[in-house]
């Protein structure tokens, strides 16, 4: 399935399936395409979700709390899809609710809730074989995280097994938001082209207008997540998708225009 970025840079936008609600995360992820989401990648909650930070963590949390599992979010993959058909749509987890539900089932039921792709976030390019059998066996897209501190050797074997998309990551560690890009994000960006014509989204830590538009001085696209994880989590429930809309809005606005 292809993903494509109808801005430049492109928004894919990250939300805890389940937090605060189903039916919400749904409401929140139709007003983010609105507004100008071209990917929304549906966070699967996860009870040790070592790679996030506290915001995510406590999303996760209170997604589980309230009974949220992998099949409820592939159904609401399937209801997105429904309602928004031309949006990018990646399904994001760890490996453990994958390997629980069955690779090869979970394969067939994301191709047919109408997902593009799937990342893996704690799943290596080494160690993926079965799991890339099974996203070409019913055409999903395998997005991959590449880091800074990642030898050539695995970002080569990344970018040619990698399809959609390519997630660099702008800083190791966990995620969260931060004040400023560090040089280590246009560095790797310009590493990992060298082997891969594939749009690169820039992730971790994108929080402002202002980092969108840095995103797009040389990548394709740009992730933000905890920041609207974060936005959710202030929010009421009936708010959130408005005050979702009106953030994504305002990542498009140029340096210039925040400055009036």
């Amino acid at each position: 399935m292809a993903i494509h970025f109808q801005h430049r840079p492109g928004l894919v936008v990250y939300l805890t399936a389940g937090d605060p609600s189903l039916d919400a995360t749904r409401a929140i992820a139709i007003e983010a395409i609105d507004a100008g989401a071209d990917v929304i990648e549906l966070g699967v909650p996860f009870s040790d979700p070592l790679a996030d930070g506290p915001v995510i963590q406590r999303a996760s949390e209170r997604a589980l709390a309230r009974g949220t599992r992998l099949k409820d979010v592939i159904a609401l993959a399937r209801e997105i899809r429904a309602a928004r058909p031309a949006a990018g749509l990646i399904l994001f987890s760890y490996f453990n609710p994958i390997l629980r539900h069955g690779l090869a089932s979970f394969a067939d039921d994301a191709a047919a809730a109408g997902a593009d792709g799937v990342l893996v976030t704690d799943l290596i390019i080494e160690e993926a074989k079965d799991y890339l059998a099974q996203m070409d066996r019913v055409g999903l897209a395998p997005v991959f995280l590449a880091a800074p501190t990642s030898p050539d050797a695995r970002l080569q074997a990344i970018a040619e097994h990698s399809k959609g998309f390519v997630y660099a990551i702008s800083r190791t560690g966990i995620t969260g938001k931060q004040v400023s890009l560090t040089a280590d994000a246009a560095a790797l960006v310009a590493r990992i082209r060298r082997w891969t014509g594939l749009p690169i989204a820039v992730g971790f830590g994108i929080s402002s207008a202002e980092h969108v538009a840095e995103v797009g001085e040389f990548a394709d696209a740009a992730v933000i997540g905890s920041a609207i994880v974060e936005l959710i989590e202030r929010s009421e429930p009936e708010a959130s998708p408005g005050a979702v809309a009106r953030f994504i809005k305002g990542l498009r606005l140029q340096p210039a225009a925040l400055a009036r």
